[in-house]
Parts: structure tokens; sequence; C-alpha cells
């Protein structure tokens, strides 16, 4: 029995088949038929588009030939190119002509990260014991660079709301969050999180590790 998912992407639906809920046979709906997409060409960037459409987090493999199967009927996408900042392969662009056939055994599928990854939060400052009125900066990242990261949060455990927010040029992956004039109420467990640009509700990272700093009142010489 074939396993898929779907999205709604207004115009078109996208569903994985063959695989679980965030890999398989990548396939499109047109004219109320399923379809397929062709392999030629297909790529990171074409994966990638996929995966943050059907909110699957990062492309890890995009997949050529019947890794998932060879699909059926129609192939509705042939050489499609995306540059990776598609809200979805309707606005790839697709070679329209070429001399290479597409045949099932071309279908293209995708495995996607399932999430998107984990930020790593690490204290640029050279101590974890502050005084009141000091400035506490903090680093976050992502190892993969990714071009769709919009903002950057530094969150304080137990507070619903970021306190500080960093937004960032494309394809950064790096920011610096600094707490300024901290006050000792502020002294606790912190870590960060990142969102990305898409075409669909605002998707946040899971959160990071955590780092605790101690804030003590001023002494006054």
């Amino acid at each position: 029995m074939e396993l898929w998912v779907l999205v709604s992407t207004g115009t078109r639906e996208v569903r994985l088949v063959n695989g679980d809920k965030c890999s398989g046979r990548v396939e499109v709906l047109r004219n109320n038929q399923w379809g397929t997409v062709c392999d030629h060409g297909w790529d990171f960037r074409d994966a990638h588009v996929v995966c943050l459409q059907l909110g699957c987090g990062f492309a890890e493999y995009p997949a050529q030939g019947p890794t998932y199967g060879p699909g059926s009927g129609e192939i509705w996408l042939r050489h499609v190119q995306c540059t990776g900042h598609e809200s979805s392969l309707d606005h790839c662009s697709v070679v329209l002509s070429s001399s290479f056939p597409c045949t099932h055994q071309n279908d293209a599928g995708v495995k996607c990260s399932g999430s998107l990854y984990m930020p790593t939060l690490t204290l640029l400052s050279p101590h974890t014991v502050f005084s009141s009125g000091e400035s506490v900066r903090f680093s976050c990242h992502v190892l993969v660079g990714q071009s769709q990261v919009s903002d950057f949060y530094l969150y304080k455990e137990g507070v619903q709301t970021p306190l500080v927010t960093q937004r960032v040029d494309q394809g950064q992956s790096r920011v610096e969050l600094t707490l300024l004039d901290v006050e000792t109420f502020q002294q606790g467990s912190y870590s960060c999180r990142y969102s990305i640009i898409f075409n669909f509700p605002l998707q946040r990272s899971p959160p990071s590790n955590s780092i605790n700093i101690t804030v003590g009142e001023a002494v006054c010489e």
C-alpha cells in the first residue's frame, strides 16, 4: 500500500508517496490528476523547496530514479530548476525542451530532515557571572546555512516571548544576540531559536542548548 502526505499550495498540491511523512516520490496534482516529477537536473535546491513546502524541514537527499518506486500516469513537471528560495515547485523554472526523455524510471523523490535543525547557543562573554548593568553577549548559529533563515531569537526559560530578536541577511546562519544592561531578575537559563521565510505560517526551529548566567547587584566603590 502506498503511503503519502500532501499539502495545498493554492493552485496545486504536492504529496510524497511510498515513503513516510517526510520522504518519498514527489507527486503534484494538476487537472485533478496526480502525476510525477522528472529527475533530470533534480538536486538539493529542488528537494529543499519540496521539504519546506511540506513543513518537513530541510532536504537531506534529492532522490533520483525510482528510489521510491516508479509512479504512473502523467509526468507533470520536467527538468525543474529551483533556486531554493521559491515557496513551491509551481514557482520554479522548468526546461520546456530537452533531448533527454523522461519516463517513470526517472521519477524524482526527496528525503527530508523532518524538522528544522537545532541551533547552537554560545556565550561570547568571558564569564557567566555578571553585575547588573553589564551586557551579556551570545552567539546563535545553525550548522547548515539556509537562505530562508529570517530571524534569530534569544529566550529566557519561563518567558514565552523572546528577549532579543535579530533579523539576518539572506544566507546568514550565525548572529550575535546581546542582552543590554542586564538586571538581577534576568539571571537564569537562556536558549535561542530561529525562524524561516516561507509561504506558510511562521516555522520556528526547536530550541538550542541552554546556557545559565548569574547576575548580582553592582558593587559601588
